[in-house]
């Protein structure tokens, strides 16, 4: 509904720190970078592309990959200067950046890299629960990493391994996706909203929903239990949910909004139209999907060579069909509508309604 004029105080009141929000965003991301290139060296990571990776693309123009790098900060502290979000803690730094947290981003490294040079540790079936609650696809050490999604460790290490991988852009990337949400929500009462933050992961976008939207309810969902355990401990006031994307525990038409981030390119093809049919489902007519994931060819062209060489260098099965699905496409056969869309670095963002 429209705010009236006794809603005032149900948004919160962000100073207009972007340029010293950008600033500190910035020396922060100068840590993070430098951190991923140390991991990276110490962990024998080569330079060189995998034996099967053979480019079709050429190389980005020099200076492109850190112009956009540059402009993804920028357009997150200008956001924070127009009072959409506040300026937001890098938590993961905190954590990573102490001698403890770095040394095990370097062992963690180590174990990644090796199990990426044989080619194997692709299934974590060894550390899923035995449960039919798991499909296949959802078994797999996505990027190499340690444990897939099914242990305390992985949880608590995955946000300092995601911004080590981007140089500190992961956090202003996905914000990509709030400041849309934000604009759309701008003259809205937050109070009695429903938000549901899908595949919340260890919490961190749930974390900056939460900080947004101090007045709206809000539910993260995702189906590894250790993940939620870490999203609890980031964001307490959120009811956390374990389910599957593809079957959503919400009554039908009972969302005011949903957010997605980094979800669909880690879906196999024949999920993705489920998944976007679910969302539809549970959201009120007029209701909004905040979409967030990697950005495709057809976005930026000049990429190319870095998107083809994504699951080369991380275990991406499904990343290569996601780069060719037409996002619109699929969700308007869901009943979901494209309003608004935005850019930042590798990732896009789309802003969909469900029609009615």
């Amino acid at each position: 509904m429209a705010r009236s004029s006794d809603n005032t105080a149900s948004r919160p009141a962000f100073s207009a720190e972007g340029s010293w929000q950008g600033l500190k965003s910035v020396a922060r991301a100068s840590w993070w970078a430098a951190a991923g290139f140390a991991v990276r060296r110490v962990a024998g990571t080569d330079a060189a592309p995998p034996q099967d990776f053979t480019p079709t693309a050429e190389r980005p123009p020099p200076g492109l990959l850190r112009r956009l790098w540059i402009e993804a900060f920028a357009k997150d502290a200008a956001d924070v200067a127009k009072g959409l979000y506040p300026a937001m803690p890098d938590r993961a730094f905190v954590s990573a950046s102490t001698p403890g947290g770095t040394a095990d981003l370097i062992a963690d490294a180590r174990r990644v890299e090796a199990r990426r040079r044989r080619r194997g540790g692709v299934e974590a079936r060894q550390d899923a629960p035995d449960t039919a609650a798991y499909p296949v696809y959802y078994r797999q050490n996505f990027h190499y990493q340690s444990g897939g999604w099914f242990t305390v460790e992985s949880a608590r290490r995955y946000e300092a391994q995601v911004e080590a991988l981007f140089a500190g852009a992961a956090g202003p990337m996905r914000r990509r996706a709030l400041s849309l949400l934000a604009r759309a929500w701008a003259q809205e009462d937050h109070r009695g909203r429903v938000l549901a933050d899908l595949a919340c992961g260890s919490g961190a976008f749930l974390d900056n929903l939460a900080l947004t939207f101090p007045r709206a309810r809000l539910c993260g969902v995702d189906l590894s239990g250790p993940y939620l355990q870490e999203a609890r401990r980031r964001v307490p006031r959120a009811d956390l949910i374990c389910a599957q994307a593809e079957r959503l525990p919400f009554a039908t038409a009972s969302l005011d909004a949903v957010t997605c981030v980094y979800l669909f390119h880690e879906l196999p093809p024949r999920v993705r139209p489920r998944v976007a049919a679910e969302i539809a489902r549970v959201l009120k007519p007029g209701g909004l999907l905040a979409f967030a994931d990697s950005l495709q060819p057809v976005d930026e062209p000049r990429l190319m060579r870095s998107l083809e060489a994504f699951p080369a260098y991380f275990h991406e099965p499904f990343y290569a069909s996601y780069g060719q699905t037409d996002l619109p496409a699929l969700f308007a056969a869901a009943g979901l509508r494209l309003e608004a869309s935005d850019r930042a670095f590798l990732t896009k963002a789309l802003l969909l309604r469900k029609d009615g």
